[in-house]
């Protein structure tokens, strides 16, 4: 019997106490003493003080309680309680605080206001399942933490505007992973006529949605309602907001604004115990208004620059890419015969210059634009029963593969097409006559063309059969494999690509002589040209005894003639004749990088600007190869000799002879052949053979430390240091790097910002390769003044007593001799 009543005294306590668990009330606190919590019941979620990262500081958070990392809420992220003093509790007028014994006032507070008074026990603080934290009046809920999120959004989270109340739920990022406080990044609801999300940094718009079209944002091909997930946007009198809704009761979903400026859609994967990005802003064209007014962002142009006109329009092009784009002249608007030219797959232009009018289908709306001076464009909601009508400037305009809608641009009747002419037939006169001269000189007009268009073909057939022979013998040199693990793809070679003929390189080159010779390395040598209309080229000449060189040549081919870019070396064509083998580029006349930044006399040329300059294209090149091109490029072989400079010296990625296609799905792969050269590979890649894009990263960062400095990687000998990335460490951990900023720079340069880029340099070169950044965060810090975390220890810097003498001397000597595309291989 006493047992029995024991067991029965244990059950009630034990149920009391996991109610407990989840609910704050007045007479119970939650204390900072290291074991005070409040978790969910489900014990999905996790209330309590924190100290982020490094800070000692302390918060009260919401996290994961499997991920105790992952805090998805904050409530005093802009005031801390500097010690452990700190409590959160309820007070007698039915807020929720946190009281610190550093100061009287409350730190934090719901401060809600309460019309009449309520007892102190018939109000409790709740934590769900769902991470909400609720405050209750009675039965009543008067404030929740959903309402006032921080850098996450979470299922059944609102973000948008309650129009009853005045309430605007956004999301703010962090200000770096040690301080939770209001960072300058924030995704909000922008309430127009076609409410959207905007993401945007201080005032600065960064990207934008479009408006919400039945599934999805008209920005994104992407269906955001599947089978587990669905999303509701709701646009009424009373709101204008969206949330996802999860039916797989143990799926972990959040979208995440980081630090960095970076939306994130995030799962959490079991069995791992990680989180892993189902998506993410991924390409130029997601930036806001990218191509400037009445321009349009296609990535599908081959060019590098992903720029066109809106019809009607024309290029306003400057040197940056900005300026966008201008009405043609002497083709104005509303004039007699204005139309209008439709563009398909649109996203919708920016909304605040939009308005939104009941109609009775697309001619409606057209007509309601055409009657309206000042209307630019218009399209239907995707029901049309709505026409949607722009009034001024078209910003923000891309086209959406698979997505967007018909948008419909007005223009002037000289800009449409020429009309149909109704036919008349002839008034004959006279006696007939004329009828018979007009028959015969139709049919000797005809019999002349006719034998023309036959000559033409016949011509057009020989072209067609001497390009088909040399495809056929470049297609029979590219076939198989041409990459580890990887094969050509269909269409890689299409109709317009160049093939020069062996006569007019050698006329070009001279023969090949010396005195044209730019470079020469393990491939081959590179040559300069001049073609017959005069345009100066680069010929990259194929050695013959090289048997690694074949599938270089065939890599290079294969992966450049897809690859267009501005800062990317381009290929003008090849030439496969008479056992010949050859790439044709356009020449640069400043040569690489390596023979400014390491000379001296040159070096003094390149002042902060310009070194900023080349280091941002770099960058940006680097982005395009690893995540905005068709394919996904690892180029293994990123150096200051492969960085080429044209006559304005921006930069100009070259050397693909040694690149790599990833496959959607892969993110590191391992090599029995590592290729590279020395100074530049990563530790895992020259170690172990395996590469991915943070091996890339590496070699920009060794490559970012040279510009600043001027010295050069793996030739630099100083205070027991191998190397330079050694010597910069031991700098910056004393906080003396400003010693190794190039002198040769002169006076002019920002400190500051030369520190900056040593010390993302080193956050590049950590040893681990998680810890180093995306080419993408890697332009976020070099263009925005946010927090850096502090760099871990970098690989290589390995002690001179440590080293055999001889191996480091024969590891110097492995470098390039040459000065444009041709790369030195180091093997392990």
């Amino acid at each position: 019997m006493k047992i029995s009543i024991l067991m029965l005294l244990f059950l009630i306590f034990q149920y009391r106490c996991s109610n407990s668990l989840d609910t704050i009330t007045f007479d119970k606190p939650l204390q900072d003493n290291g074991s005070s919590l409040v978790v969910s019941k489900g014990g999905i979620f996790t209330l309590g003080f924190f100290s982020p990262g490094k800070s000692t500081n302390r918060y009260i958070g919401i996290w994961y309680a499997f991920s105790n990392q992952t805090v998805v809420w904050v409530a005093n992220r802009d005031n801390p309680v500097p010690d452990s003093s700190g409590v959160l509790s309820l007070d007698g007028t039915g807020n929720l605080l946190i009281l610190s014994s550093s100061g009287s006032d409350p730190v934090w507070s719901t401060n809600v206001s309460t019309t009449t008074s309520v007892s102190g026990n018939r109000f409790s603080c709740q934590l769900l399942d769902t991470g909400n934290l609720k405050l209750f009046h009675e039965d009543a809920v008067v404030w929740q933490s959903f309402d006032h999120p921080t850098d996450t959004m979470l299922p059944f989270m609102k973000l948008g505007l309650d129009r009853k109340t005045g309430l605007n739920r956004f999301l703010t990022s962090w200000k770096s992973e040690d301080d939770p406080g209001t960072g300058d990044f924030s995704l909000q609801m922008d309430v127009t006529e076609l409410p959207e999300l905007i993401q945007k940094y201080g005032s600065k718009r960064l990207w934008r949605s479009g408006p919400w079209i039945g599934q999805g944002w008209i920005g994104s091909a992407q269906n955001l309602s599947t089978d587990f997930i669905k999303t509701k946007f709701t646009n009424n009198s009373e709101e204008a907001s969206v949330m996802f809704i999860l039916y797989e009761t143990m799926w972990r979903l959040r979208i995440s604004l980081n630090s960095s400026g970076f939306v994130q859609r995030l799962s959490w994967n079991y069995s791992n115990s990680q989180w892993f990005m189902l998506s993410g802003q991924t390409d130029q064209c997601d930036f806001y208004n990218y191509c400037g007014s009445y321009g349009n962002c296609d990535l599908q142009i081959t060019s590098s620059f992903k720029c066109k006109c809106l019809p009607g329009f024309e290029p306003n092009w400057k040197s940056d890419g900005s300026g966008g784009c201008l009405r043609k002249k002497g083709r104005p608007i509303c004039g007699k015969g204005d139309g209008f030219v439709k563009v398909e797959q649109a996203k919708s232009p920016d909304t605040r210059l939009a308005r939104l009018n009941r109609t009775n289908g697309l001619q409606e709306c057209r007509e309601q634009c055409l009657n309206n001076c000042t209307c630019t464009a218009y399209a239907t909601t995707e029901d049309q029963d709505q026409c949607v009508t722009w009034h001024g400037e078209l910003l923000d305009n891309r086209v959406v593969p698979g997505g967007g809608q018909d948008l419909y641009i007005r223009v002037s009747a000289a800009e449409l097409e020429t009309p149909e002419v109704e036919y008349k037939k002839p008034q004959l006169k006279g006696d007939g006559r004329g009828v018979v001269y007009i028959i015969v000189a139709s049919i000797s007009v005809a019999l002349a063309l006719g034998a023309v268009i036959i000559w033409l073909i016949t011509i057009q057939k020989k072209k067609d059969r001497i390009r088909k022979e040399r495809r056929q013998m470049l297609l029979s040199t590219v076939n198989g494999s041409l990459l580890e693990g990887s094969t050509t793809e269909k269409g890689a070679f299409d109709d317009d690509f160049p093939f020069f003929d062996l006569n007019s390189i050698v006329a070009a080159t001279d023969n090949f002589s010396i005195s044209n010779k730019l470079g020469e390395g393990g491939f081959g040598t590179v040559y300069k040209g001049r073609l017959r209309n005069g345009l100066e080229i680069a010929v990259k000449r194929l050695a013959k005894c090289s048997n690694q060189g074949m599938e270089e040549f065939k890599n290079e081919v294969s992966l450049i003639v897809k690859l267009q870019h501005r800062n990317l070396v381009r290929l003008l064509g090849c030439c496969v004749e008479h056992h010949e083998k050859m790439l044709v580029y356009e020449y640069l006349p400043n040569k690489g990088l390596d023979s400014f930044i390491f000379d001296k006399e040159k070096c003094s040329m390149l002042n902060w600007e310009k070194r900023f300059n080349i280091i941002l294209g770099i960058t940006r090149g680097m982005i395009y190869l690893h995540q905005d091109s068709r394919l996904r490029i690892i180029h293994r072989d990123l150096k200051a000799s492969n960085i080429l400079l044209d006559d304005e010296l921006n930069p100009k990625i070259s050397d693909f002879g040694m690149a790599r296609i990833f496959k959607g799905d892969e993110i590191e792969v391992n090599t029995k052949r590592v290729v590279g050269t020395y100074g530049y590979m990563s530790p895992e890649y020259a170690m172990g053979g395996l590469f991915s894009t943070r091996s890339d990263v590496f070699s920009f960062g060794v490559l970012l430390l040279e510009i600043i400095s001027g010295k050069r990687n793996n030739t630099y000998y100083r205070d027991n240091t191998i190397n330079l990335i050694g010597h910069v460490w031991d700098l910056w951990k004393e906080g003396k790097a400003f010693e190794m900023i190039d002198s040769l720079m002169g006076d002019s340069y920002p400190q500051k910002k030369a520190l900056r880029c040593f010390h993302i340099g080193l956050l590049c070169v950590q040893e681990l390769v998680t810890d180093r950044p995306t080419m993408s965060n890697i332009a976020l810090m070099l263009c925005n003044d946010i927090d850096l975390p502090p760099p871990k220890q970098p690989a290589f810097i390995f002690k001179g007593q440590e080293i055999d003498a001889s191996d480091s001397s024969a590891s110097a000597k492995a470098q390039s001799n040459n000065d444009l595309t041709i790369s030195q291989i180091v093997g392990r």
